[in-house]
């Protein structure tokens, strides 16, 4: 049976990884599904990369001041007029494995209205990194699944309590029924975790498919950039910059409208500690 799926792809500049992403997807041995790219302002040749060498990609173009959240729900409203029965969120620094999207269909259809995240490799390493996780509002913090899992176990499906974007297989139907992703509150971080909470307050699971496997690499997102090299001006940027892995802000934010009243108080304060103190003692 074939299904409609859409994969939606946020780039700007980085046009090698956005290349090597899109090979990737080429080989995959599930073949019904169209690539959207939506090009935000990229200056480094990405349009004419993407028009000369990947013709059947579909590109919706940015003025560069879209960011991760809103160049994604551009994608995504997309797909869903074009009627996708499933849209797939993925960066473009991400490889996947050949049976990437075919591992995803096969879950979907055993396990209909939920999500499912990918089990992310490190593309240098090739170690497993991430295999969801579930967090303790009490306690503001999350357990690690490969951390608590058994290597034996590394297969399947695994129920988590939020998950990043990068890799997320989502049901058309439940952006019909919670909406996009929240690019008001979270421009650029925290919109997947925020819309994968929101979407278990609506009766969906979310997964990590251990199946469907992703390699990423770990050290190239905004927030990697500010703790290479430590100082004044890249703590500022962790704490309240858009690309801060450490954004105050933005945390309270998520901490408003996902962590429970009753653990509120707690959770707020002690994770904008971890944030402020994070930075200076953890190791790059």
């Amino acid at each position: 049976m074939k299904h409609k799926i859409y994969i939606v792809i946020p780039v700007h500049n980085r046009k090698e990884y956005t290349k090597n992403c899109l090979l990737s997807l080429r080989a995959q041995t599930y073949k019904e599904f169209k690539t959207i790219i939506v090009d935000d302002g990229s200056t480094d040749g990405t349009a004419e990369m993407l028009e000369q060498e990947f013709p059947e990609v579909h590109v919706i173009k940015g003025d560069g001041n879209l960011w991760w959240t809103a160049a994604t729900n551009l994608g995504v409203k997309y797909a869903i007029e074009n009627n996708a029965e499933y849209i797939l969120t993925l960066n473009n620094d991400t490889i996947a494995t050949e049976k990437f999207l075919e591992k995803m269909i096969f879950w979907a259809m055993q396990t209909p209205n939920a999500l499912f995240g990918a089990f992310a490799i490190d593309v240098e390493t090739k170690k497993p990194i991430y295999g969801g996780e579930r967090i303790n509002w009490k306690l503001a913090n999350s357990k690690f699944l490969l951390d608590i899992l058994p290597k034996e176990q590394w297969h399947g499906l695994h129920e988590v309590t939020h998950f990043p974007g990068r890799g997320l297989f989502i049901p058309s139907d439940v952006f019909k029924k919670i909406g996009f992703f929240d690019e008001k509150h979270f421009p650029h971080y925290a919109a997947d975790y925020d819309f994968t909470h929101r979407a278990i307050r609506a009766g969906f699971k979310v997964y990590c498919n251990y199946d469907s496997k992703l390699y990423i690499y770990p050290d190239v997102s905004g927030d990697a950039e500010n703790r290479k090299k430590k100082n004044i001006k890249n703590y500022y940027n962790h704490l309240f910059g858009i690309k801060g892995g450490g954004n105050i802000f933005r945390f309270t934010k998520y901490a408003v409208k996902n962590c429970p009243q009753k653990y509120f108080l707690q959770f707020l304060i002690i994770g904008c500690i971890r944030r402020i103190i994070g930075y200076i003692i953890k190791r790059t």
